[in-house]
């Protein structure tokens, strides 16, 4: 894609300059905080604030809140990220101020990663309560792997990405992942999961799945995955999760087969006991939706107390078309 001469020299003057390259930098290993920046750039908040500043006028990089934390990202828009990428690859990583910021961000993540963990200690044991009941986890991982296919695509939303699995599973067929969690401790453990598995292409935000926080008519692919049994209105979130597609874009949602296992609506905080093909159809075809596709990974000796997980994939009715010429203005933003 073509750019205004005017838009490419801005963007230029916003990147040339070494703190702002830095930062570029260290945000292509993935989402940073202000205070992350200000540990390992070694500057003050007021001179990194200044510098996060002219990248976002410059629409190199996004911000975003999550409780009293904002945080930074590569750009969403595509032109904007290859540019980056393009010059972060030309930087030698050899380059001692480059490896000093590696170091100190290895850091960063070390903790990160040490307060992940101890959330999920503390958690572990309701998760596996609930594990013991049903297949592996690795038995429907690779079913959503055969659903979804070997052909790469644009871009990915995980709607209550938990853990983050899906992204760390899915990463090697899509260019941008996000993902989306009300829960600030299971954001960090996501973060933890992606920046140990070397991801790079993914970032997670908070958010709720009734009103992501992200583009309409961007994603090939959205998942909820072990979601909808906790809300109050799932059909809403189906329908929300709809409008983020592209045209002919897929809905893959993960949850149980109707039950009749009323503890976890008690302890677990269950809101529905499962859900039938017919009605996931239902609301399919109310979000203009197809469902294409309907799988059953049900436990051995099922006697009634175990759960029968089930995949569903719906598509988007609309067709794909060539994407409309982008105004110069706009190119990189």
């Amino acid at each position: 894609m073509n750019v205004a001469l005017d838009i490419m020299v801005n963007t230029l003057k916003a990147a040339a300059e070494s703190s702002r390259l830095r930062i570029l930098a260290l945000l292509v290993q993935g989402d940073l905080t202000v205070s992350d920046f200000t540990e390992i750039l070694g500057q003050s908040q007021p001179r990194v604030s200044r510098h996060l500043k002219l990248l976002l006028e410059a629409e190199l990089i996004g911000r975003y809140q999550e409780g009293s934390w904002a945080f930074f990202r590569l750009s969403d828009q595509e032109v904007a990220r290859a540019f980056v990428l393009g010059l972060v690859a030309g930087l030698d990583p050899e380059d001692v101020q480059i490896e000093r910021d590696m170091e100190r961000l290895t850091e960063v993540k070390r903790r990160r990663q040490e307060r992940a963990a101890e959330y999920f200690s503390q958690n572990a044991a309701s998760w596996d309560e609930i594990r013991l009941l049903h297949v592996p986890d690795k038995a429907v991982e690779a079913g959503l792997l055969e659903l979804v296919g070997k052909r790469p695509f644009q871009s990915m939303l995980d709607l209550g990405t938990g853990t983050g699995r899906l992204l760390e599973i899915l990463a090697p067929l899509y260019r941008r992942g996000v993902g989306i969690d009300m829960s600030r401790e299971m954001l960090a453990v996501a973060r933890a999961n992606l920046e140990r598995a070397g991801i790079s292409n993914a970032q997670v935000r908070q958010g709720d799945v009734f009103a992501p926080p992200v583009e309409r008519d961007a994603y090939d692919l959205v998942t909820i995955h072990q979601v909808l049994h906790y809300l109050d209105d799932p059909a809403r979130a189906i329908m929300e999760a709809a409008r983020l597609l592209r045209p002919s874009g897929r809905l893959i949602i993960v949850d149980f087969a109707p039950h009749t296992l009323e503890f976890l609506r008690d302890e677990h905080a269950h809101q529905r006991l499962g859900f039938s093909d017919t009605q996931i159809a239902e609301w399919f075809a109310d979000a203009g939706l197809e469902l294409e596709n309907s799988q059953e990974f049900a436990p051995r000796g099922n006697d009634g107390l175990r759960l029968t997980v089930k995949l569903w994939l719906g598509r988007d009715r609309r067709l794909l078309v060539a994407d409309p010429v982008v105004p110069l203005k706009s190119a990189l933003g």
